[in-house]
């Protein structure tokens, strides 16, 4: 009896999850590949996360339109931050308002958080914006907590922008971006914000199409 109940629940919950994600542009505009690299950025942002951490509080800044990665990955606390107020929104996240382009401090208490991820969002921020953004994550990431940000490689741009041309990528997202980063800048970024070279790693995924970078405190 008790494990139909739990499927009866987790059915009812992906459907949940289903119906919302319907509703719901995962980025302002259109594209066709919107949803497929969303969860491309969700799975590579979970392989990063260590198991340990997931009984704890994970921030995902600049989450979109809709909170895809926060629906797909599973943590005791969820909190959710973009610019833009969301009203169908999953009951366990919570949603803050912050347009990081005019205010960069975050308010919450230093170490609050076991897990930061910042996917697809750098490229849309002034770089003297992001500098002080970093070190506020840095001040409420939690020691022995992790930093995990994504965004596009600074070749593919002028790919980006050919696809959104004919729409298979969001025009209105691409033609916001302000900023293109090689890994040695993010690098630059990372450190100045207080996380130890040491403790930083760096990849490509999607064809190389994208970076990831994963910092420790």
């Amino acid at each position: 009896m008790q494990m139909k109940r739990r499927i009866k629940y987790n059915e009812k919950k992906n459907m949940g999850i289903f119906m919302q994600e319907k509703l719901q542009n995962y980025t302002r505009g259109n594209g066709v590949l919107e949803k497929f690299l969303a969860s491309k950025r969700a799975q590579k942002a979970n392989q990063l996360i260590p198991d340990k951490l997931r009984n704890g509080r994970i921030l995902d800044i600049g989450c979109g339109a809709y909170p895809y990665f926060l629906s797909h990955t599973y943590f005791n606390e969820k909190v959710a931050i973009d610019q833009q107020d969301n009203l169908v929104c999953p009951a366990d996240i919570q949603w803050h308002v912050l347009d990081l382009n005019r205010q960069s401090k975050l308010d919450f208490e230093d170490g609050y958080f076991q897990v930061i991820t910042m996917l697809a969002v750098v490229e849309h921020l002034d770089p003297g914006n992001l500098a002080l953004l970093m070190k506020e994550i840095h001040r409420v990431l939690a020691p022995g907590g992790v930093f995990i940000m994504t965004t596009p490689a600074a070749w593919s741009d002028g790919i980006l922008h050919r696809m959104a041309k004919i729409h298979l990528v969001s025009k209105d997202e691409i033609d916001e971006h302000k900023f293109a980063y090689t890994l040695p800048l993010l690098g630059w970024y990372m450190g100045a914000a207080g996380f130890h070279m040491m403790n930083v790693k760096f990849g490509y995924f999607e064809l190389g199409l994208n970076l990831w970078a994963k910092a420790e405190k």
